[in-house]
Order: C-alpha cells, then sequence, then structure tokens
C-alpha cells in the first residue's frame, strides 16, 4: 500500500511539473495538437481586437452631401403654360389656376385646377443645354397654386409636378415655388432652412432663389413671349424621395401638420381599413407623404393622450429627447412662432417607435419688428406685445408639448439648447447670412415685377435686416421670462342662470409651483376703459356675478398671477381689424337672456 501511494505521489508530481512546464514555455511534456490550435486561436482573437463603442439608440442624421448642387445664387426658370385634359383636371385657364384660393377649394370640395406646362431651367439668357427641358416643344410637367393662407395674395406661389419619365431637376420631380409675398426680406425660408443644415439631430430641407418667367398659351391669343413673375423661393418636397435623399427611411411614416394638429387623439385620425376612414377629414390634421400604415401614428397618439402618462414616458417610449429639443429651441430663438400646430414634418423609421419633428416653412421667423413696421405701431414690438406667443408658453396648447414640458429633465436639456443656438447666432452667424442673402434678393424686391407688392420701403428694409440680431435678442429674453409666468389657459363660455351669470376658466400652471390668482373683467368693448365687471384675487377659476347682462355684446378678459406678479393671458383672444386682442372672448346675450359665444 505503501508503494503504491508512493507511485501516485510521483505522477501527480510529474503531472504538475508538465503543467508548469507548460505555462512557463518550457520544452518538456508534449502538448496535444487540439489544445495548440486553441490556444493560437485565442492569442491570434487578443491581436485582432479593437475598442467598440456601447450600441446606442437610433439618431436623426442628415446626409449633408446632398446640399453640395444647392447654391446662394439665382435659378432662372422658364415656364410654358397650356391647357391639359379633364381627366387629370388641368383642362383650365392660366387665369383660371389664379383666380381661386386653397380655400375656395376646400369650401366647394374642388380639386385644385391645373394646367399642364413646359419646364425648362436655364439662366437670363434663357433654357440651358443640358438642364430640364432643353430644346423640348411638348410638356414636361403639371401646375397648381400652393399655399394656404397665401394663396389669397395676388401674387400665387406654384406646385409643379414633373409628369413621370421626364427627368428631374437635382433629383427632384415636385418643384414648390413660394412668393412670401408678405415676408418683405424674401429670404427668411431659405436662411433659416440653410441654418438647420448645420444642426445636428434634425433635419432640413433643400432651397433654392428662382426667377420665375411665364409663357401662357391658354389665352385665345396666346403669349408669343415670356413674362417676369419675378423672384420665388424654391423648397423641397417632403415626401419617400425626399426621405430616401435625406438617407431616412422612404418607407417610413412621414407626415406634414395641415390645421391645427395639436396631437390629441382625433376622432378622423384612423385607419385606411377602418369603415368609417375619410381622407378629406384625416388631411384637414395631416397630409400624408409617408407610408399609409397609420397604426404606429394611432398607437402614439393614444398614448400621448393617456392621463396617466407623464411626459417622461411619453419622450422615452415616443420620442428623441436632443431632436424634440433642438427643433423647438431654434423655433423659439428665430421666433418661428407658426409651429404649436402646423408648418411641422411628423417622421417615424419603419422598425422603430420614435418620431422625430422637423420645420416645413419658416417664413414668420424673426418678424416682429417687421410687423410693427407694416401696421405703422411701434407696440408691436414690445416684450408683452404679443400675448403668450412667446418662448414655451407659445406651445403649451399642444397636448405633447405641454407633458413634456413639465418634465424637468426635458426643460434643463431644452435650455442647453437655447443657450447654444443663441451664442452661435448672435455671435454674427445669422446676420452674415442674412446680409449675403439680401444682397442678391433685394434687387428683385425693388424691381419692376415685386416691388409692387413689397411690404417695405427700401429703407425700412435695411432697417428690418439690421435689426435681426436685437429681435434674436428679444426672442431669448422673451424664452427666459416665459419660464417664470403661469402658463396659459382658456376662457369657458359665461352661463346665464335664474339670478347670476357664471364666468369660468380653466386653471393656469407654473413651473415654478407658485400659488397662482386671477383677475377677471367683463365690458361691452375690447378696450376694457370702462369694465362692468371687474375682479381681482380670485383663486379658483369661476366667478359668480350677482344679475343678468342685458342685451348686447360682450368680451371677457381674464389674466392669472403669481406671487411674484408674473402675469399670463388666456389662450383665447379677438381679432379685430389689424390686431390680436390677447386673453380675451367675444360674447353675445340675446334678448331671451341666452348667451352665445362669437362664432357660433
Amino acid at each position: 500500500m505503501k508503494r503504491l501511494f508512493k507511485l501516485k505521489k510521483i505522477v501527480v508530481t510529474l503531472l504538475m511539473t508538465a503543467l508548469i512546464a507548460q505555462s512557463s514555455g518550457c520544452v518538456g511534456i508534449k502538448v496535444p495538437e487540439k489544445y495548440k490550435e486553441k490556444q493560437q486561436e485565442e492569442e491570434k482573437s487578443k491581436d485582432r481586437e479593437v475598442e467598440k463603442a456601447s450600441p446606442t439608440d437610433y439618431k436623426l442624421k442628415d446626409n449633408s452631401y446632398i446640399y453640395e448642387g444647392d447654391d446662394d445664387g439665382v435659378v432662372t426658370m422658364y415656364l410654358t403654360v397650356s391647357r391639359g385634359n379633364a381627366s387629370d383636371n388641368t383642362d383650365h385657364s392660366w387665369e383660371e389656376v389664379n383666380k381661386y384660393n386653397a380655400f375656395y377649394y376646400s369650401e366647394n370640395d374642388l380639386e385644385k385646377y391645373g394646367v399642364n406646362g413646359l419646364l425648362q431651367v436655364g439662366d437670363e439668357l434663357g433654357p440651358a443645354s443640358g438642364e430640364l427641358g432643353y430644346g423640348r416643344t411638348t410638356p414636361n410637367c403639371t401646375v397648381v397654386i400652393r399655399g394656404q393662407t397665401s394663396s389669397k395674395d395676388p401674387q400665387k406661389g406654384y406646385k409643379i409636378k414633373i409628369n413621370k419619365n421626364q427627368g428631374d431637376w437635382r433629383d427632384q420631380t415636385v418643384i414648390n415655388l413660394n412668393k412670401h409675398e408678405m415676408e418683405a426680406l424674401r429670404f427668411r425660408n431659405k436662411m433659416m432652412f440653410d441654418l438647420q443644415k448645420d444642426l445636428p439631430d434634425i433635419t432640413s430641407l433643400r432651397t433654392q432663389f428662382v426667377h420665375l418667367y411665364v409663357k401662357d398659351l391658354t389665352k385665345e391669343e396666346p403669349d408669343t413671349v415670356f413674362y417676369d413673375y419675378g423672384l420665388y423661393t424654391q423648397v423641397e418636397q417632403p415626401n419617400k424621395k425626399m426621405l430616401k435623399a435625406h438617407g431616412l427611411d422612404p418607407n417610413g411614416n412621414l407626415y406634414k401638420e395641415n390645421q391645427m394638429f395639436e396631437f390629441f387623439y382625433y376622432d378622423d385620425i384612423r385607419l385606411v381599413t377602418d369603415p368609417d376612414y375619410d381622407e378629406k377629414k384625416f388631411n384637414y390634421y395631416l397630409k400624408t407623404r409617408g407610408s399609409n400604415d397609420h397604426s404606429k401614428l394611432i398607437e402614439m397618439l393614444k398614448d400621448v393622450n393617456d392621463g396617466a402618462a407623464d411626459g417622461d414616458e411619453i419622450l422615452d417610449k415616443w420620442f428623441d429627447r436632443e431632436n424634440l429639443s433642438t427643433w423647438m429651441a431654434f423655433n423659439i430663438i428665430t421666433g418661428n412662432v407658426d409651429t404649436q400646430s402646423r408648418n411641422t414634418l411628423l417622421y417615424s423609421p419603419s422598425n422603430l417607435n420614435t418620431w422625430f419633428l422637423m420645420d416645413w416653412d419658416c417664413d414668420a421667423a424673426l418678424r416682429r419688428y417687421e410687423n410693427s413696421l407694416n401696421a405703422n405701431d411701434p407696440a408691436l414690438y414690445k416684450d408683452d406685445a404679443w400675448g403668450w406667443e412667446i418662448g414655451v408658453s407659445n406651445y403649451w396648447s399642444n397636448v405633447l408639448f405641454q407633458k413634456i414640458l413639465k418634465s424637468e429633465s426635458f426643460r434643463k436639456l431644452l435650455d442647453e439648447k437655447v443657450e447654444a443656438i443663441y451664442k452661435e447666432y448672435s455671435s454674427g452667424k445669422v446676420m452674415d447670412m442674412a446680409k449675403k442673402y439680401a444682397s442678391i434678393v433685394k434687387p428683385y424686391c425693388y424691381g419692376p415685377v415685386d416691388k409692387i407688392y413689397e411690404p417695405l420701403k427700401e429703407e425700412e428694409y435695411d432697417k428690418v435686416l439690421n435689426n435681426l440680431n436685437d429681435e434674436m435678442k428679444l426672442n431669448y429674453e422673451l424664452y427666459k421670462k416665459s419660464l417664470d409666468m403661469p402658463m396659459p389657459f382658456y376662457i369657458g363660455k359665461p352661463v346665464a342662470e335664474a339670478d347670476k351669470t357664471i364666468f369660468t376658466w380653466d386653471t393656469a400652471y407654473s413651473f415654478r409651483g407658485s400659488d397662482i390668482r386671477y383677475s377677471i373683467e367683463v365690458a361691452d368693448n375690447y378696450d376694457f376703459n370702462k369694465p362692468i365687471i371687474k375682479e381681482d384675487n380670485l383663486f379658483i377659476g369661476q366667478y359668480d356675478y350677482a344679475g343678468n347682462l342685458k342685451a348686447g355684446q360682450y368680451f371677457i378678459r381674464v389674466k392669472a398671477y403669481d406671487d411674484h406678479d408674473n402675469s399670463q393671458t388666456a389662450f383665447d383672444y379677438y381679432v379685430t381689424e389689424d390686431r390680436k386682442i390677447y386673453g380675451t372672448i367675444c360674447f353675445y346675450v340675446e334678448k331671451d337672456g341666452t348667451i352665445k359665444q362669437e362664432g357660433e
């Protein structure tokens, strides 16, 4: 037994020696080939290892290369219009196309009148070789008016659709020519989109100044020459082709906000397979420019309107914080206020829940000072002249924006973006770009065609141009102020009872958690110089007036105040010939004592 134990001990000792020799590189005991191969593979894999970043969520990134074909000059286009056919609604005259605005068509449930067109691109000498339409004599496109409110202007904008297999212009087959008649500088839209090219987490659109000439063959005595139509800005059409060009998903969802889309769960937003789906009703809120599968949109709207879901939950599930904060900060600093419920694109890739926001129309940006000159009213440039349409309060009526603005982390991120954008733009970037564009477009503004409708005198043009930095500073200051103010709210319709009249309004919100009190005034004029009712220090959203008002027209104004006397008007406003009366609604008392609100 002792000898056996001794032998075992010797064997163990030999094995240990072999292992030690192997690990130290000594030669002694032969290692099986399969273990050698494994060891060699492990050593090779170590040599091949590289440092890798951790996986991150998808971020919106634009394709910067597509802008290389754009330039800051003016492209000349020649459009020859002719009657087409009834099948595609182009059997109309050019005069008919220009006669009606967009509201006429919607009110009468009509498709926009169109014409056939031959679009040719060149220079001031004429169509150029190698450009779209050169050498052609037959139509290659169709033309209708474009825009909504702007379609009421005497100078129309046009949507030109190049026919299939008839070529393209800079890889685009829809040419949007915007006149911007009431925008005196005539370069704001292009400048805003060009600024967005340099912003991370957001996508811009391609733009180009265009000088348009038109020859009308639809007259009884057709034109024999081209007539000068002046300066336009071409803006890339948001569609599947645009998504692909920008490196985005052409099969994803893309919607253009149309009329008062505030992210509510509207009854008319339905699947196309729903028996009650109505495309026209759907288009009132959103126009589909990508996939027509609306299921993801509907699920997002359900969650946004779920009272139990807060802003952080909505952001984490459905949106990109960087994109939303950059988009909002840009529009706040540039004063592009008409983005609460329209002029915006919603995009979501096919295989992601995330939605991203992009701008579609920016010609309202940096317009405060210009509007005060147009109205000949310097008071319109005061910090309180635009009521709640400043800073974050401008977005409070939108259910999505209201929820995310209640998120402290989102407000912190928004503040960082506002500071960064304002610092960059106010350091000279915007003024340098504006002066360069003004040198290009101002000769057109006061040239033979466009000067007829130019809103400003030439010396006023320069005043507006040189005031852009000051206007950004004002927008920045108003943003800071809006964070301290109570948020706007809505006034209810008054109710008349047997012996009293009840006035109600919604509760205002304070980011600072301040106590809110209210004041109410009722008068028979919107100047409120002789109020019939005037009450202050109300701590609830209701005031009962002892008695009834006699028959006539009346106005209610309600304001909210916090502990530091920061005030805010209601969302409601009354529109006069030349301005909005913020925080005010108009109502009528009938002879029988019943009350009707304006518009009923």
